[in-house]
Protein backbone atom coordinates (compact mmCIF):
# COMPACT_ATOMS: atom_id res chain seq x y z
CA UNK A 1 0.00 0.00 0.00
CA UNK A 2 1.09 3.42 -0.74
CA UNK A 3 1.22 5.58 2.47
CA UNK A 4 -0.36 8.47 1.56
CA UNK A 5 -3.75 10.53 1.34
CA UNK A 6 -5.36 12.17 -0.89
CA UNK A 7 -5.56 15.43 0.60
CA UNK A 8 -2.62 16.11 3.05
CA UNK A 9 -4.21 18.97 5.76
CA UNK A 10 -0.30 20.52 5.15
CA UNK A 11 -0.47 21.51 1.67
CA UNK A 12 -1.79 25.51 0.63
CA UNK A 13 -5.01 25.73 -0.22
CA UNK A 14 -4.38 25.60 -4.03
CA UNK A 15 -2.49 22.00 -3.89
CA UNK A 16 -5.46 20.64 -1.45
CA UNK A 17 -8.31 21.83 -3.46
CA UNK A 18 -6.67 20.04 -6.54
CA UNK A 19 -5.63 16.57 -4.80
CA UNK A 20 -9.09 16.44 -2.51
CA UNK A 21 -10.92 16.43 -6.11
CA UNK A 22 -9.33 12.67 -7.62
CA UNK A 23 -13.16 11.29 -6.81
CA UNK A 24 -14.46 12.57 -10.13
CA UNK A 25 -14.61 11.07 -13.37
CA UNK A 26 -13.52 13.92 -15.46
CA UNK A 27 -9.68 15.84 -15.16
CA UNK A 28 -8.52 18.72 -16.30
CA UNK A 29 -4.47 18.94 -17.19
CA UNK A 30 -3.00 21.92 -15.63
CA UNK A 31 0.25 23.08 -14.81
CA UNK A 32 1.32 24.54 -11.21
CA UNK A 33 1.96 27.82 -12.90
CA UNK A 34 -1.34 28.05 -13.99
CA UNK A 35 -2.68 26.87 -10.60
CA UNK A 36 -1.45 29.65 -8.47
CA UNK A 37 -3.38 32.15 -9.62
CA UNK A 38 -6.91 30.52 -10.02
CA UNK A 39 -9.95 30.58 -7.79
CA UNK A 40 -10.98 27.17 -5.95
CA UNK A 41 -13.74 25.70 -8.04
CA UNK A 42 -16.77 23.91 -6.52
CA UNK A 43 -16.19 19.86 -7.23
CA UNK A 44 -18.42 19.74 -9.94
CA UNK A 45 -15.44 20.58 -12.35
CA UNK A 46 -12.73 18.16 -10.77
CA UNK A 47 -8.91 18.53 -11.95
CA UNK A 48 -6.33 16.06 -12.48
CA UNK A 49 -2.96 17.74 -11.71
CA UNK A 50 -0.08 16.66 -13.86
CA UNK A 51 2.89 18.34 -12.26
CA UNK A 52 5.78 16.08 -13.39
CA UNK A 53 5.98 16.49 -16.86
CA UNK A 54 8.59 17.99 -19.81
CA UNK A 55 7.09 21.23 -20.70
CA UNK A 56 9.72 22.62 -21.88
CA UNK A 57 10.66 22.33 -25.37
CA UNK A 58 14.00 23.82 -25.22
CA UNK A 59 15.27 20.70 -23.68
CA UNK A 60 14.72 19.10 -27.19
CA UNK A 61 16.74 21.46 -29.16
CA UNK A 62 19.89 20.29 -30.40
CA UNK A 63 21.57 24.21 -31.72
CA UNK A 64 22.03 25.57 -28.45
CA UNK A 65 25.23 26.55 -27.22
CA UNK A 66 26.68 27.76 -24.10
CA UNK A 67 28.43 31.33 -23.44
CA UNK A 68 31.59 29.68 -24.85
CA UNK A 69 30.24 28.96 -27.83
CA UNK A 70 30.34 25.43 -26.47
CA UNK A 71 26.89 23.10 -27.87
CA UNK A 72 24.70 22.42 -24.66
CA UNK A 73 22.44 19.01 -24.43
CA UNK A 74 20.31 18.02 -22.34
CA UNK A 75 21.46 14.45 -22.04
CA UNK A 76 24.63 13.40 -19.88
CA UNK A 77 27.81 14.21 -21.59
CA UNK A 78 30.98 12.11 -20.58
CA UNK A 79 34.10 12.34 -22.26
CA UNK A 80 35.78 8.99 -20.64
CA UNK A 81 33.10 6.77 -20.63
CA UNK A 82 31.79 5.07 -23.87
CA UNK A 83 28.08 3.75 -23.64
CA UNK A 84 27.61 0.20 -25.01
CA UNK A 85 24.26 -0.65 -26.78
CA UNK A 86 22.36 -3.41 -25.08
CA UNK A 87 21.12 -5.74 -27.32
CA UNK A 88 19.99 -9.06 -25.18
CA UNK A 89 17.60 -8.67 -22.68
CA UNK A 90 17.84 -10.38 -19.29
CA UNK A 91 15.31 -11.02 -16.72
CA UNK A 92 16.67 -8.03 -14.64
CA UNK A 93 16.77 -5.35 -17.08
CA UNK A 94 15.49 -2.69 -14.76
CA UNK A 95 18.02 0.04 -16.34
CA UNK A 96 18.06 -1.03 -19.67
CA UNK A 97 19.96 1.08 -22.25
CA UNK A 98 16.96 2.24 -23.59
CA UNK A 99 17.56 3.69 -27.60
CA UNK A 100 14.22 4.88 -27.94
CA UNK A 101 13.79 6.82 -25.07
CA UNK A 102 12.10 10.15 -26.73
CA UNK A 103 13.59 12.24 -23.45
CA UNK A 104 16.22 11.62 -20.94
CA UNK A 105 17.60 13.02 -17.60
CA UNK A 106 17.18 17.03 -18.62
CA UNK A 107 18.57 20.31 -16.62
CA UNK A 108 15.56 21.71 -14.94
CA UNK A 109 17.00 25.31 -14.45
CA UNK A 110 18.51 26.44 -17.43
CA UNK A 111 15.71 28.81 -17.77
CA UNK A 112 17.08 30.30 -14.32
CA UNK A 113 20.30 29.71 -13.90
CA UNK A 114 20.52 32.32 -11.05
CA UNK A 115 17.82 31.38 -9.29
CA UNK A 116 16.50 29.50 -6.73
CA UNK A 117 13.18 30.90 -5.80
CA UNK A 118 11.45 27.72 -6.86
CA UNK A 119 10.61 25.37 -9.92
CA UNK A 120 8.31 25.19 -12.73
CA UNK A 121 6.89 22.20 -14.49
CA UNK A 122 6.00 20.52 -10.98
CA UNK A 123 9.34 20.70 -9.63
CA UNK A 124 9.76 22.69 -6.73
CA UNK A 125 6.90 24.73 -5.74
CA UNK A 126 8.00 28.61 -4.14
CA UNK A 127 7.61 27.61 -0.40
CA UNK A 128 9.23 23.79 -0.35
CA UNK A 129 12.17 25.44 -2.71
CA UNK A 130 12.81 28.08 0.01
CA UNK A 131 12.43 26.05 3.06
CA UNK A 132 14.77 23.83 1.15
CA UNK A 133 17.64 25.79 -0.62
CA UNK A 134 17.22 28.87 2.28
CA UNK A 135 19.98 27.11 4.65
CA UNK A 136 21.75 25.91 1.82
CA UNK A 137 22.19 29.18 0.25
CA UNK A 138 23.17 30.80 3.68
CA UNK A 139 25.91 28.48 4.63
CA UNK A 140 26.99 27.97 1.04
CA UNK A 141 27.64 30.60 -0.57
CA UNK A 142 29.08 32.50 2.27
CA UNK A 143 32.42 30.75 2.55
CA UNK A 144 33.29 30.89 6.06
CA UNK A 145 37.11 31.11 7.54
CA UNK A 146 36.00 29.54 10.63
CA UNK A 147 35.36 26.30 8.59
CA UNK A 148 38.62 26.24 7.22
CA UNK A 149 40.13 23.13 9.19
CA UNK A 150 36.86 20.88 8.23
CA UNK A 151 37.75 21.91 4.68
CA UNK A 152 41.28 21.28 4.50
CA UNK A 153 40.93 17.72 5.91
CA UNK A 154 40.00 16.93 2.34
CA UNK A 155 43.33 14.63 1.15
CA UNK A 156 44.21 17.16 -1.53
CA UNK A 157 48.04 18.23 -2.70
CA UNK A 158 46.85 21.37 -1.67
CA UNK A 159 47.74 20.17 2.11
CA UNK A 160 44.74 22.32 3.26
CA UNK A 161 46.19 25.64 1.78
CA UNK A 162 44.04 27.82 -0.57
CA UNK A 163 46.14 27.62 -3.94
CA UNK A 164 47.23 31.34 -4.99
CA UNK A 165 45.87 33.03 -8.51
CA UNK A 166 48.86 32.07 -10.24
CA UNK A 167 48.68 28.33 -8.69
CA UNK A 168 45.60 27.77 -9.30
CA UNK A 169 45.47 28.62 -13.05
CA UNK A 170 48.58 26.40 -13.44
CA UNK A 171 46.30 23.55 -12.01
CA UNK A 172 43.24 24.10 -13.73
CA UNK A 173 44.44 26.03 -17.02
CA UNK A 174 41.45 25.26 -19.26
CA UNK A 175 39.21 25.69 -16.26
CA UNK A 176 40.26 28.95 -15.70
CA UNK A 177 40.45 30.48 -18.91
CA UNK A 178 36.83 29.14 -19.79
CA UNK A 179 35.03 30.44 -16.68
CA UNK A 180 35.62 32.91 -14.02
CA UNK A 181 37.34 30.81 -11.58
CA UNK A 182 37.07 31.92 -8.04
CA UNK A 183 39.73 30.76 -5.64
CA UNK A 184 36.67 29.65 -3.06
CA UNK A 185 35.75 27.40 -4.98
CA UNK A 186 38.83 25.11 -4.65
CA UNK A 187 37.91 22.73 -1.90
CA UNK A 188 34.50 21.79 -3.45
CA UNK A 189 36.85 21.41 -6.95
CA UNK A 190 38.94 19.67 -4.77
CA UNK A 191 36.67 17.45 -3.23
CA UNK A 192 34.35 16.28 -6.24
CA UNK A 193 37.97 15.62 -8.03
CA UNK A 194 38.13 12.75 -5.98
CA UNK A 195 34.64 11.02 -7.61
CA UNK A 196 36.23 11.61 -10.78
CA UNK A 197 35.22 14.59 -11.98
CA UNK A 198 38.22 16.56 -14.21
CA UNK A 199 37.99 20.09 -15.79
CA UNK A 200 35.92 19.41 -18.86
CA UNK A 201 32.91 17.95 -16.13
CA UNK A 202 33.78 21.58 -14.00
CA UNK A 203 32.95 23.30 -16.83
CA UNK A 204 29.89 21.33 -17.96
CA UNK A 205 28.90 21.68 -14.37
CA UNK A 206 29.27 25.93 -14.50
CA UNK A 207 27.49 25.72 -17.81
CA UNK A 208 24.57 23.69 -16.08
CA UNK A 209 24.04 25.39 -13.03
CA UNK A 210 27.09 27.89 -11.82
CA UNK A 211 25.86 27.80 -8.67
CA UNK A 212 26.46 24.42 -8.07
CA UNK A 213 30.37 25.26 -7.80
CA UNK A 214 29.35 27.92 -5.17
CA UNK A 215 28.62 24.64 -2.22
CA UNK A 216 30.52 25.05 1.03
CA UNK A 217 32.53 21.66 0.52
CA UNK A 218 31.63 20.81 4.06
CA UNK A 219 27.79 20.31 3.00
CA UNK A 220 28.28 18.85 0.17
CA UNK A 221 29.82 16.10 1.56
CA UNK A 222 27.35 16.04 3.83
CA UNK A 223 24.87 15.66 1.15
CA UNK A 224 26.94 13.35 -0.86
CA UNK A 225 27.68 10.95 1.76
CA UNK A 226 24.21 10.88 2.83
CA UNK A 227 23.27 9.39 -0.66
CA UNK A 228 26.20 6.80 -0.70
CA UNK A 229 24.66 5.59 2.68
CA UNK A 230 21.69 4.82 1.16
CA UNK A 231 22.93 2.97 -1.49
CA UNK A 232 24.31 5.28 -4.39
CA UNK A 233 27.10 3.82 -5.40
CA UNK A 234 30.65 5.51 -6.03
CA UNK A 235 31.58 5.15 -9.21
CA UNK A 236 27.83 6.75 -9.88
CA UNK A 237 28.02 9.61 -7.88
CA UNK A 238 30.52 11.65 -11.44
CA UNK A 239 27.24 10.76 -13.49
CA UNK A 240 24.53 12.34 -11.42
CA UNK A 241 26.48 15.25 -10.68
CA UNK A 242 26.73 15.98 -14.71
CA UNK A 243 23.54 15.37 -14.72
CA UNK A 244 21.78 17.25 -12.12
CA UNK A 245 24.46 19.70 -10.78
CA UNK A 246 21.60 21.21 -8.11
CA UNK A 247 21.68 17.79 -5.86
CA UNK A 248 24.73 19.52 -4.13
CA UNK A 249 21.98 21.85 -2.99
CA UNK A 250 19.58 20.15 -1.94
CA UNK A 251 19.84 19.63 2.06
CA UNK A 252 19.49 16.17 3.79
CA UNK A 253 16.97 16.96 6.02
CA UNK A 254 14.37 19.09 4.08
CA UNK A 255 15.09 17.14 0.69
CA UNK A 256 17.02 14.17 0.07
CA UNK A 257 15.76 12.01 3.10
CA UNK A 258 12.11 12.84 2.15
CA UNK A 259 12.33 11.80 -1.26
CA UNK A 260 14.31 8.61 -0.17
CA UNK A 261 11.41 7.93 2.40
CA UNK A 262 8.74 8.35 -0.85
CA UNK A 263 10.81 5.89 -2.71
CA UNK A 264 10.50 3.47 0.34
CA UNK A 265 6.71 3.89 0.68
CA UNK A 266 6.21 2.80 -2.67
CA UNK A 267 7.56 -1.05 -1.88
CA UNK A 268 10.82 -0.28 -2.85
CA UNK A 269 13.80 -1.99 -1.40
CA UNK A 270 16.49 -0.95 -0.04
CA UNK A 271 18.60 -2.20 -1.89
CA UNK A 272 17.15 -0.82 -4.93
CA UNK A 273 17.12 2.76 -3.79
CA UNK A 274 20.58 3.69 -4.69
CA UNK A 275 20.23 2.14 -8.26
CA UNK A 276 17.37 4.81 -8.80
CA UNK A 277 18.52 7.50 -7.52
CA UNK A 278 21.65 7.18 -9.69
CA UNK A 279 19.20 6.45 -12.76
CA UNK A 280 17.54 9.39 -12.30
CA UNK A 281 19.45 11.93 -9.84
CA UNK A 282 16.38 14.81 -11.36
CA UNK A 283 13.72 13.06 -8.85
CA UNK A 284 14.76 15.45 -6.29
CA UNK A 285 14.21 18.82 -8.22
CA UNK A 286 10.40 17.41 -8.06
CA UNK A 287 8.17 17.93 -4.94
CA UNK A 288 7.18 14.48 -3.56
CA UNK A 289 3.49 16.01 -2.52
CA UNK A 290 2.50 18.28 -5.67
CA UNK A 291 5.01 16.37 -8.28
CA UNK A 292 5.80 12.66 -7.45
CA UNK A 293 2.50 11.63 -5.29
CA UNK A 294 0.10 13.30 -8.28
CA UNK A 295 2.40 11.03 -10.27
CA UNK A 296 1.70 7.59 -8.50
CA UNK A 297 -2.30 8.22 -8.37
CA UNK A 298 -2.65 8.58 -11.50
CA UNK A 299 -0.38 5.75 -12.50
CA UNK A 300 -2.78 3.43 -10.18
CA UNK A 301 -6.56 5.74 -11.01
CA UNK A 302 -6.22 5.89 -14.30
CA UNK A 303 -3.32 3.62 -16.20
CA UNK A 304 -4.33 0.85 -13.84
CA UNK A 305 -1.42 -0.13 -12.05
CA UNK A 306 -2.00 -2.22 -8.93
CA UNK A 307 -0.31 -0.43 -5.94
CA UNK A 308 1.33 -3.68 -4.73
CA UNK A 309 3.21 -3.12 -8.34
CA UNK A 310 3.71 0.43 -8.44
CA UNK A 311 8.14 -0.92 -6.60
CA UNK A 312 8.70 -3.21 -9.04
CA UNK A 313 7.42 -0.55 -12.15
CA UNK A 314 9.24 2.27 -10.79
CA UNK A 315 12.38 -0.10 -10.43
CA UNK A 316 12.05 -0.98 -13.82
CA UNK A 317 12.06 2.31 -14.90
CA UNK A 318 12.74 5.13 -12.42
CA UNK A 319 11.87 8.01 -15.65
CA UNK A 320 8.46 7.55 -15.07
CA UNK A 321 8.22 9.50 -12.26
CA UNK A 322 9.61 12.16 -13.59
CA UNK A 323 8.04 12.06 -17.13
CA UNK A 324 4.73 13.55 -18.36
CA UNK A 325 3.20 10.37 -17.58
CA UNK A 326 -0.69 11.71 -19.20
CA UNK A 327 0.33 12.16 -22.28
CA UNK A 328 2.60 9.08 -22.42
CA UNK A 329 0.08 7.08 -21.33
CA UNK A 330 -2.71 8.38 -23.43
CA UNK A 331 -1.22 8.69 -26.73
CA UNK A 332 0.32 5.14 -26.91
CA UNK A 333 -3.20 3.68 -25.49
CA UNK A 334 -4.21 5.23 -28.47
CA UNK A 335 -1.59 4.28 -30.86
CA UNK A 336 -1.52 0.68 -29.78
CA UNK A 337 -5.35 -0.04 -29.55
CA UNK A 338 -5.97 1.64 -33.12
CA UNK A 339 -2.46 -0.35 -34.62
CA UNK A 340 -2.98 -3.74 -33.72
CA UNK A 341 -5.93 -3.74 -31.48
CA UNK A 342 -4.53 -4.00 -28.35
CA UNK A 343 -7.26 -3.39 -25.97
CA UNK A 344 -6.36 -1.61 -22.35
CA UNK A 345 -5.33 -4.51 -20.42
CA UNK A 346 -2.84 -5.93 -22.33
CA UNK A 347 -1.28 -2.26 -22.71
CA UNK A 348 -1.60 -2.41 -18.48
CA UNK A 349 0.56 -5.63 -18.67
CA UNK A 350 3.24 -4.21 -20.92
CA UNK A 351 3.56 -1.34 -18.25
CA UNK A 352 4.43 -3.90 -15.55
CA UNK A 353 6.33 -5.98 -17.70
CA UNK A 354 8.50 -3.05 -19.41
CA UNK A 355 7.62 0.78 -18.67
CA UNK A 356 10.41 2.06 -20.58
CA UNK A 357 8.14 1.31 -23.77
CA UNK A 358 6.22 4.77 -22.35
CA UNK A 359 9.38 6.68 -23.00
CA UNK A 360 9.85 5.53 -26.54
CA UNK A 361 9.22 7.36 -29.57
CA UNK A 362 6.21 6.58 -31.41
CA UNK A 363 7.46 7.13 -34.97
CA UNK A 364 11.00 6.25 -34.43
CA UNK A 365 10.67 3.32 -32.19
CA UNK A 366 7.06 1.17 -31.65
CA UNK A 367 6.19 1.76 -35.29
CA UNK A 368 9.37 0.47 -37.56
CA UNK A 369 9.19 -2.82 -35.13
CA UNK A 370 5.90 -3.89 -35.77
CA UNK A 371 6.04 -2.77 -39.15
CA UNK A 372 9.08 -5.77 -39.30
CA UNK A 373 7.27 -8.10 -37.20
CA UNK A 374 4.23 -7.56 -39.89
CA UNK A 375 6.80 -7.82 -42.64
CA UNK A 376 8.14 -11.77 -41.46
CA UNK A 377 4.08 -12.80 -41.59
CA UNK A 378 2.81 -11.40 -38.31
CA UNK A 379 -0.66 -10.83 -38.25
CA UNK A 380 -1.99 -8.19 -35.87
CA UNK A 381 -3.50 -10.77 -33.32
CA UNK A 382 0.25 -12.25 -33.39
CA UNK A 383 1.77 -9.40 -32.87
CA UNK A 384 0.18 -8.52 -29.62
CA UNK A 385 0.91 -11.93 -28.15
CA UNK A 386 4.41 -11.25 -28.66
CA UNK A 387 4.47 -7.64 -27.25
CA UNK A 388 2.21 -8.96 -24.43
CA UNK A 389 4.52 -11.94 -23.86
CA UNK A 390 7.95 -9.92 -24.37
CA UNK A 391 7.14 -6.33 -24.57
CA UNK A 392 11.32 -6.08 -24.31
CA UNK A 393 11.27 -6.34 -28.19
CA UNK A 394 10.35 -2.46 -28.50
CA UNK A 395 14.02 -1.54 -27.46
CA UNK A 396 15.87 -4.09 -29.59
CA UNK A 397 17.56 -2.72 -32.68
CA UNK A 398 16.10 -3.88 -36.21
CA UNK A 399 19.48 -4.21 -37.72
CA UNK A 400 21.63 -5.45 -34.92
CA UNK A 401 19.36 -8.06 -32.94
CA UNK A 402 15.88 -8.30 -34.60
CA UNK A 403 16.66 -8.92 -38.42
CA UNK A 404 19.83 -11.29 -37.37
CA UNK A 405 17.77 -13.62 -35.32
CA UNK A 406 15.11 -14.12 -37.63
CA UNK A 407 17.59 -14.99 -40.29
CA UNK A 408 18.69 -17.39 -38.34
CA UNK A 409 15.06 -18.88 -37.21
CA UNK A 410 14.62 -19.58 -40.90
CA UNK A 411 17.56 -20.46 -42.28
CA UNK A 412 19.46 -22.22 -39.72
CA UNK A 413 16.93 -23.28 -37.34
CA UNK A 414 14.21 -24.27 -39.87
CA UNK A 415 11.85 -23.03 -37.91
CA UNK A 416 8.43 -20.74 -39.18
CA UNK A 417 7.88 -17.47 -37.81
CA UNK A 418 5.03 -18.63 -36.23
CA UNK A 419 6.82 -20.33 -33.53
CA UNK A 420 7.32 -17.18 -32.44
CA UNK A 421 4.06 -16.21 -30.46
CA UNK A 422 5.34 -19.96 -28.59
CA UNK A 423 8.47 -18.34 -28.06
CA UNK A 424 8.67 -15.49 -27.99
CA UNK A 425 11.92 -15.16 -25.50
CA UNK A 426 13.58 -16.24 -28.32
CA UNK A 427 13.93 -12.39 -29.75
CA UNK A 428 15.72 -11.21 -26.56
CA UNK A 429 18.78 -14.11 -26.68
CA UNK A 430 21.83 -13.63 -27.34
CA UNK A 431 22.40 -14.79 -30.97
CA UNK A 432 26.15 -15.12 -30.40
CA UNK A 433 26.34 -16.04 -27.15
CA UNK A 434 23.22 -18.67 -26.19
CA UNK A 435 21.38 -19.05 -29.61
CA UNK A 436 24.07 -20.21 -32.15
CA UNK A 437 26.66 -21.89 -29.66
CA UNK A 438 23.17 -24.30 -28.62
CA UNK A 439 22.30 -25.13 -31.93
CA UNK A 440 25.58 -25.78 -33.43
CA UNK A 441 26.91 -27.59 -30.17
CA UNK A 442 23.73 -30.04 -30.62
CA UNK A 443 24.55 -30.28 -34.69
CA UNK A 444 28.21 -31.54 -33.47
CA UNK A 445 27.13 -34.22 -31.12
CA UNK A 446 24.68 -35.53 -33.55
CA UNK A 447 21.78 -34.68 -31.20
CA UNK A 448 20.38 -32.24 -33.14
CA UNK A 449 16.33 -33.45 -33.63
CA UNK A 450 15.51 -33.62 -37.16
CA UNK A 451 13.35 -31.11 -38.54
CA UNK A 452 12.70 -27.72 -37.03
CA UNK A 453 15.07 -27.00 -33.96
CA UNK A 454 13.02 -26.94 -31.28
CA UNK A 455 13.42 -23.36 -29.56
CA UNK A 456 12.65 -24.52 -26.07
CA UNK A 457 16.40 -25.67 -25.70
CA UNK A 458 17.70 -22.34 -26.01
CA UNK A 459 15.32 -21.20 -22.97
CA UNK A 460 16.66 -23.19 -19.60
CA UNK A 461 20.52 -22.32 -18.31
CA UNK A 462 23.54 -23.57 -19.22
CA UNK A 463 24.01 -26.23 -16.80
CA UNK A 464 19.99 -27.49 -17.57
CA UNK A 465 20.76 -27.14 -21.64
CA UNK A 466 23.61 -29.82 -20.51
CA UNK A 467 22.35 -31.91 -18.88
CA UNK A 468 18.13 -32.39 -20.44
CA UNK A 469 19.44 -31.95 -24.51
CA UNK A 470 23.10 -32.11 -24.70
CA UNK A 471 23.76 -34.94 -22.23
CA UNK A 472 27.30 -33.80 -21.55
CA UNK A 473 29.36 -31.50 -19.44
CA UNK A 474 29.03 -27.88 -18.72
CA UNK A 475 32.77 -27.18 -19.43
CA UNK A 476 32.85 -29.21 -22.71
CA UNK A 477 29.89 -26.95 -23.80
CA UNK A 478 31.53 -23.88 -22.98
CA UNK A 479 34.95 -24.65 -24.06
CA UNK A 480 32.97 -25.39 -27.38
CA UNK A 481 30.93 -22.19 -26.79
CA UNK A 482 34.54 -19.98 -26.35
CA UNK A 483 35.89 -21.85 -29.68
CA UNK A 484 32.94 -20.69 -31.62
CA UNK A 485 33.52 -17.19 -30.33
CA UNK A 486 37.06 -17.05 -31.53
CA UNK A 487 35.88 -18.53 -34.90
CA UNK A 488 33.37 -15.68 -35.02
CA UNK A 489 35.73 -12.96 -34.59
CA UNK A 490 38.23 -13.94 -36.84
CA UNK A 491 35.51 -14.41 -39.90
CA UNK A 492 33.99 -11.03 -38.68
CA UNK A 493 37.35 -9.44 -38.80
CA UNK A 494 38.56 -10.94 -42.63
CA UNK A 495 35.18 -9.90 -43.84
CA UNK A 496 35.86 -6.31 -42.44
CA UNK A 497 39.79 -5.94 -43.87
CA UNK A 498 38.04 -7.21 -47.19
CA UNK A 499 35.60 -4.60 -47.36
CA UNK A 500 38.43 -1.96 -46.11
CA UNK A 501 40.32 -3.07 -49.12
Amino acid sequence: MVPFSLCPSSHSSSSSSCLKLFSQSQFIITTLSNLSGRKRRSNSSCRFVVLSTHSNPKILKSNRRSRYGQPLTPYDQDDDDQVSRVTDVSDDDWLLNDDFAEISDFDVSRKRPKSHKGFSNGHLDGRNSKRTLEKSNKEDYNYSPSKKKEVTSVDVPRKGKLATRKAMEDRFPRLSEEVQLDEKWLPLIDYLSTFGLKESHFIQMYERHMPSLQINVCSAKERLEYLLSVGVKQRDVRRMILRQPQILEYTVENNLKSHVAFLMSLGIPNSRVGQIIAATPSLFSYSVENSLKPTVRYLVEEVGIKEKDLGKVVQLSPQILVQRIDISWNTRLLFLSKEIGATRDSIVKMVKKHPQFLHYSIDDGLLPRINFLRSIGMCNSDILKVLTSLTQVLSLSLEDNLKPKYKYLINELHNEVHSLTKYPMYLSLSLDQRIRPRHRFLVSLQKAPKGPFPLSSLVPTDECFCQQWAGTSLDKYLAFRQSLLLKEFAKNMKERDNILH
